[in-house]
């Protein structure tokens, strides 16, 4: 007995067609995640390395134009702490403060990501359970009829356990690579700041820009 992939998809039931939409859905947040991400770093590693030269030159007020005239995450920190009338000490708690609401922005929508590829095999697994019942109540009713009794249920319990590792690997996957470029936001973030914190080195330079 030859089985179509329509009747694959009607053999899941309501189990792939919850996959199904999951995946829609995942495919969805990681799409917005994936532009939030691109807008987030495009020009970042360019900005830090210009800022790195500026620092190491000691040219804060380069550093202080450069920041207020680009337009990222990035820069908006870099200003806000330079720009800040504050001890060092204040200055840092600033830096904290902003780098903690970028990150908390790029980790928006990761719980639920995670979440997805969490569940999704076993929601595959529930309709794998169902489809291997239903093969052996097939195979108890019609007892001597042979494998093509069972082959329906058998191919539900397979579609099901294919589709939930279908959306969860994808999820993961998503979810490690959001995760890791978020803490290398914080990192080099956490990095930079220091380093024009303590060139800068008194309250009278902010007190110029």
């Amino acid at each position: 007995m030859d089985i179509t992939f329509k009747q694959l998809i009607v053999a899941g039931g309501p189990v792939l067609f919850g996959l199904m939409a999951l995946s829609i859905y995942s495919i969805a947040l990681i799409w917005e995640r994936w532009s939030t991400y691109k807008r987030t770093f495009r020009g970042m590693e360019d900005l830090l390395r210009r800022v790195h030269i500026h620092i190491k030159a000691g040219e804060m007020r380069q550093v202080a134009e450069l920041s207020a005239r680009v337009k990222s995450p990035c820069a908006d920190i870099i200003h806000k702490v330079m720009s800040h009338y504050g001890s060092p000490l204040e200055k840092r708690e600033l830096a904290e403060k902003a780098i903690e609401w970028h990150a908390s922005h790029l980790h928006k929508s990761l719980t639920a990501i995670a979440t997805i590829a969490s569940i999704s095999p076993f929601i595959g697994l529930f309709g794998t359970v169902l489809g291997v019942i239903r093969a052996f109540r097939d195979l108890s009713m019609y007892a001597g009829a042979g494998p093509s009794v069972v082959a329906m249920g058998i191919a539900e319990a397979l579609v099901n356990t294919a589709a939930g590792l279908f959306v969860a690997v994808p999820a993961i996957v998503a979810y490690n690579y959001f995760v890791h470029k978020s803490n290398d936001f914080s990192t080099e973030m956490n990095w930079v700041t220091e380093q024009v914190i303590d060139k800068l080195g008194s309250r009278e330079f902010t007190s110029t820009l």
